[in-house]
């Protein structure tokens, strides 16, 4: 969406248009759902939570004020918050160990697709385990394809700090992923 319909949408919706509204929220529902699926791991946890940050934008339109940034990245913190609400209210957060304690034995004969689905479970789990920054940047350059300065402004941080916090988070799954079995270069040939 360009940058100057998502302003006058946002204008219209701040004067109560719930069809302005509407148009922003078919813009983004799909990026912020993918977005929490992806930190998440449950669809219908991801569902929920998706129309909680909705109802929370919403909420928070009226107060809302453009600062440069699109309004997806409003929607990202508010996302963020949810999520990071969901596991302090269930009282629980990824294991960082998870990976580690269950490694994922791959014989000869097995199955490519059985082996791209274990490899695919490992790479959430390793996902899981990292840190909140680290999650954000993996998700937002590798799922949603946003380029370095991108994330940057979504996050409201420097372009180097998102490369620092992409190759830290890199060289975590790596290491997860190597000790939980999953051969590396076989994942990334198969990614490229």
């Amino acid at each position: 969406m360009e940058r100057g319909d998502e302003q006058r949408l946002i204008r219209r919706a701040q004067r109560g248009d719930a069809e302005a509204f509407a148009e922003l929220y078919r813009a983004h529902v799909q990026v912020i759902f993918r977005y929490i699926a992806a930190r998440v791991n449950d669809l219908q946890l991801a569902e929920d939570l998706t129309g909680d940050v909705f109802i929370k934008a919403l909420e928070g339109l009226g107060s809302y004020r453009d600062q440069g940034r699109p309004l997806l990245a409003w929607l990202y913190r508010i996302a963020r918050a949810r999520v990071i609400d969901h596991y302090r209210q269930a009282g629980r957060r990824p294991s960082e160990t998870s990976v580690d304690d269950q490694p994922l034995p791959v014989e000869s004969g097995l199955d490519a697709g059985l082996a791209r689905r274990q490899a695919a479970q490992a790479l959430r789990a390793a996902i899981a385990g990292l840190t909140d920054d680290q999650q954000q940047v993996i998700i937002l350059r590798f799922v949603e394809g946003y380029r370095v300065d991108e994330v940057a402004a979504i996050l409201g941080k420097q372009p180097n700090a998102i490369k620092a916090l992409q190759f830290r988070a890199l060289r975590a799954l790596a290491g997860k992923l190597e000790r939980a079995g999953i051969d590396i270069s076989a994942l990334v040939a198969e990614l490229t």
